[in-house]
């Protein structure tokens, strides 16, 4: 067991991401069956569907499951209460800062982890005391730090500058990908696009379809001056583009985000007029498979490319 496997008692250091409008509590169920880590996205959700979704991924898998909360969202400190009362005992923090509930939530028992995209935030999470930290490159699909920072060098970065468990995202979907994260500091790693493209996954088959058919150059980093985000090239990608060019203010992209893009695209399957969050490692894969097949195919691939980077390379 590495540091991991044994913070969450789970068989591989694999964590399913909570993307918004993709991982209830299907997906969640079905990577912890497969031996990973499973999280309910709460972004997407109201109280009510949050309890529902945890109850239900009780109900689905006897296997440690988390829930991933934004805590800038409308919602958070009553999802917070909802994860207590609901007995959840993973939970991972993005969006937000974790001085604020990190102490409350490890005094009820629950591990906590956050998610950063600099080696500065990462020391104020060990600061306050968090479990683990998700350190995510701005490969990784929908919202991303604004220092655009690639996780090969993100990585080693956050491992120079805390000691606690640390988890790689961002441009990871193969076990070889795993292999590099964890040959460069990782702990484990946390896979959201792989993920969105499952059987298990709530996204709409249009926008797992579209994922499948992505190729390299087919993501782009947007919308820097409100919050960088990642997206897949589609009319409401290009539009967006256009009104950054022409000058539009603040307010003006913000309300044309702010339309239900996300929930458009992701959820409703409208591939043209929403909002499509993915990364750029879609381009790797081209097929819609079972949760339990991934997990199965990264731990494979994992272990073999650690067979043949065991031999030497120089004689």
């Amino acid at each position: 067991m590495n540091k991991i496997t044994s913070l969450f008692n789970i068989q591989y250091p694999i964590i399913q991401a909570g993307m918004i409008w993709c991982s209830g509590w299907k997906l969640a169920a079905a990577v912890s069956n497969a031996g990973g880590l499973g999280l309910i996205g709460s972004g997407s959700m109201n109280p009510e569907i949050l309890t529902t979704h945890i109850r239900k991924c009780k109900d689905a898998t006897s296997k440690p499951f988390g829930v991933n909360i934004p805590l800038m969202f409308p919602f958070a400190d009553e999802f917070i209460r909802i994860v207590v009362d609901e007995n959840v005992k993973i939970v991972f923090t993005s969006a937000g800062n974790p001085a604020k509930w990190t102490n409350y939530l490890k005094e009820k028992g629950i591990v906590v982890v956050h998610v950063v995209a600099n080696a500065k935030s990462a020391k104020k999470c060990e600061e306050v005391g968090v479990d683990a930290i998700v350190a995510e490159g701005f490969e990784a699909g929908g919202h991303n730090g604004k220092e655009e920072t690639t996780t090969m060098v993100l990585i080693p970065l956050v491992r120079k500058t805390v000691s606690i468990p640390l988890i790689a995202a961002g441009g990871i979907a193969t076990g070889k990908g795993m292999l590099a994260a964890m040959t460069l500091g990782a702990d484990g790693v946390q896979i959201g696009s792989r993920f969105v493209a499952s059987v298990e996954s709530s996204a709409h088959q249009n926008f797992k379809n579209k994922i499948i058919e992505t190729k390299d150059g087919d993501t782009f980093l947007t919308l820097k001056r409100i919050g960088p985000v990642r997206l897949i090239k589609n009319k409401f990608f290009f539009e967006t583009e256009q009104k950054q060019n022409e000058g539009a203010s603040i307010e003006e992209l913000s309300e044309l985000l702010g339309r239900g893009r996300a929930k458009k695209g992701m959820f409703d399957g409208n591939s043209e007029d929403g909002e499509l969050e993915i990364g750029q490692v879609a381009a790797l894969f081209n097929e819609i498979e079972p949760a339990a097949n991934i997990v199965r195919e990264i731990v494979e691939e994992f272990e073999q490319a650690h067979k043949e980077i065991s031999k030497p390379f120089f004689k």
